[in-house]
């Protein structure tokens, strides 16, 4: 730690920021105009001090997860197998499949044929990287990415697996991922939320999302993530009829009612209350400005598609996530529903991978040229992978693919994470890892890490236990860090 303490010199972190700091009070002013969530986090770390200041040099400010809902075929996308394309039909070798738990849904099937790719791969960039034809845009970025293929769960079905790994626990009621991220490092824009929540929704089968994902669980109602609709009013009640000094006047006599309320009952969530309203005051302002794209100019529109105009989609999203990031949205949380494909999946993740192709590939390339790429860390992935073998019946041009939790792939951009890189490796036939397995753990706390949080002693005391993203498990996958 002191190494990295010294090789990022100027950089602050807890120990060197307070141990610097003399006691007089002029300091203590200067150190709320530098960190101006110093003083105003709640809880603490391991370690007794405040959140707001990151254990360690951050590589990564901000996050963008861009959550593809429903687990996207790995052999359909990034995990090129030749051989699984050469045994299409064949049944999967028992030595392979092993004693793996399969769901109701195929758990009787009297056979398991394997089934390759109906798509062709190609290599691109420097690093020769292998990329189905159905993502030409991400085949473009290739060198940007940091392709993940050997990521591993221990959920079967959806509602666990997508819980585990938004909140690293697959029962509910954990605070998730970006709600970690607010409690640790607070807020960078006190106008907007500090975790912010988009949703879209494909043709295909679309498994549900639920508020639970980005529940702030135990931790403060201040850090769940606000929900922004596609609808005219993007934040539900934020616009209430009164003017910006009724409204004014109304919350200051409520943050009276509410500071009598504290001193009589000591209640924290009173506080919290009285933070959310002033925060949905300022919203008021700042949400509409930062929701409207039509001031996009016609470069960035045809970069992301034409659908980056129509709200609610997932391209219209990816421009959103780079607004609200740019204005110092801590964590920005993308669902694109409809990757659940049981069935007709050639038909199906055709038009899932065109929905999502163009936007997320533009999203990494305006970060890049507006130079926030290196300080934002943009995540594209699911909740488990998909089988080698098909689902139901195989037929020339139609087949499925049961879920998956052995191995699937996702990607990582910018944030201090190695660009052009291929880590893990699975078998000829895709099914399981056979080198430099990630499990969902570590993923949580590598993103941790690029924001300079030790997953360890990002620690919430909860009736009478110890609490933190990762478990009691998960280590940093080092070898993916520049």
């Amino acid at each position: 730690m002191e190494k990295e303490i010294l090789e990022h010199g100027f950089n602050f972190n807890r120990r060197r920021f307070l141990s610097t700091l003399s006691l007089g009070i002029g300091s203590v002013a200067l150190g709320s105009l530098l960190m101006p969530n110093l003083f105003g986090g709640s809880g603490a770390d391991e370690d007794g001090l405040p959140p707001g200041i990151p254990h360690f040099a951050p590589k990564a400010k901000r996050v963008i997860y861009l959550f593809q809902n429903g687990a996207p075929a790995q052999q359909e996308l990034f995990d090129y197998k030749p051989k699984l394309r050469e045994m299409t039909g064949k049944e999967i070798p028992p030595s392979v499949r092993g004693t793996q738990r399969l769901t109701g849904m195929t758990a009787n099937q009297a056979s398991f044929p394997l089934v390759g790719s109906f798509v062709d791969f190609k290599q691109y960039g420097a690093s020769r990287t292998w990329i189905s034809d159905l993502l030409p845009y991400t085949a473009k970025i290739v060198d940007d990415l940091c392709i993940v293929k050997s990521m591993y769960t221990e959920a079967i079905n959806h509602d666990p697996a997508l819980t585990f790994i938004q909140t690293g626990a697959q029962q509910g009621n954990r605070p998730s991922m970006g709600s970690w991220l607010s409690y640790g490092l607070g807020n960078e824009n006190k106008n907007l939320p500090a975790f912010t929540v988009l949703l879209s929704r494909g043709i295909g089968n679309g498994q549900g999302v639920y508020s639970k994902l980005w529940s702030n669980g135990f931790l403060d109602s201040v850090h769940q993530g606000v929900q922004f609709s596609k609808g005219e009013d993007p934040v539900l009640y934020l616009r209430d009829g009164m003017n910006r000094g009724e409204r004014r006047d109304m919350l200051d006599n409520l943050s009276e009612l509410n500071e009598l309320s504290y001193k009589q009952f000591g209640d924290p969530e009173i506080t919290t209350r009285i933070k959310q309203y002033e925060m949905a005051y300022r919203m008021q302002t700042a949400v509409p400005e930062v929701m409207d794209l039509s001031k996009e100019p016609d470069s960035i529109v045809n970069m992301y598609g034409p659908d980056c105009l129509v709200p609610g989609t997932f391209a219209a999203n990816c421009l959103l996530a780079r607004k609200l990031s740019e204005n110092g949205v801590r964590f920005v949380q993308l669902y694109h529903q409809g990757w659940d494909q049981h069935g007709n999946l050639p038909f199906e993740i055709t038009n899932q991978a065109k929905d999502v192709d163009q936007a997320s590939a533009a999203l990494v390339t305006d970060l890049k040229q507006r130079g926030l790429l290196d300080e934002t860390l943009v995540i594209w992935g699911g909740e488990f992978g998909r089988t080698s073998y098909t689902q139901g019946t195989l037929t020339k041009d139609n087949y499925g693919r049961d879920h998956h939790p052995r191995c699937f792939s996702i990607w990582m951009a910018g944030g201090g994470v190695k660009p052009g890189i291929v880590y893990g490796e699975t078998d000829e036939l895709g099914y399981n890892i056979i080198k430099d397995p990630v499990h969902v753990h570590d993923f949580q706390a590598t993103v941790l890490n690029q924001l300079g949080l030790d997953h360890e002693k990002l620690i919430f005391k909860h009736l009478g236990r110890r609490y933190r993203l990762t478990d009691v498990s998960g280590k940093v996958i080092r070898d993916i860090i520049s």
